[in-house]
């Protein structure tokens, strides 16, 4: 299935859906930070995703770095919460979606750096190298408020 992600497109679909989602930033003891080349779209990404219904935010976020990375992770802050309407994310298969996502801090505690099915690539990537890296500028964002260290989490 092919994702495309639209920003304060007049020419982007009509959502169909409204989803829950959480995503991490994920460091290792060198301050790099964890990310995924998607299959969907090739575009490089923290990783995160759909939440489940019988689970917290928090969990739906160690699930999907574990998913996504084969590593496990435990919270230990929050970066922010992300819900711009003018974000619109297109699924081949119909499904066009309006996504809320709060992205969370998390270290490593266990498991092993593996791709998964939803990814190409997946690496801790020196903060110097992120800009060169192809990515959708919501992602961006997340990374530039995580990284500029704000006393408070990102409400937007």
């Amino acid at each position: 299935m092919t994702r495309t992600e639209y920003y304060d497109d007049p020419d982007a679909p009509e959502p169909n859906s409204l989803v829950v989602a959480a995503s991490a930033v994920v460091t290792d003891g060198d301050g790099r930070v964890l990310l995924q080349r998607r299959r969907d779209n090739g575009l490089w990404a923290l990783p995160g995703g759909a939440m489940d219904m019988d689970e917290s935010l928090p969990g739906a976020a160690v699930r999907e770095v574990r998913e996504e990375t084969g590593l496990d992770v435990e919270i230990t802050g929050l970066v922010g919460t992300y819900t711009d309407p003018r974000h619109i994310i297109a699924y081949s298969d119909g499904e066009v979606r309006r996504q809320f996502n709060v992205c969370f801090t998390a270290r490593v505690v266990g498991g092993s750096l593996a791709v998964s099915d939803e990814s190409t690539e997946v690496r801790f990537v020196p903060v110097g190298e992120l800009d060169a890296l192809p990515m959708h500028h919501t992602q961006r964002l997340r990374l530039r408020h995580f990284l500029e260290r704000r006393p408070a989490p990102y409400l937007g």
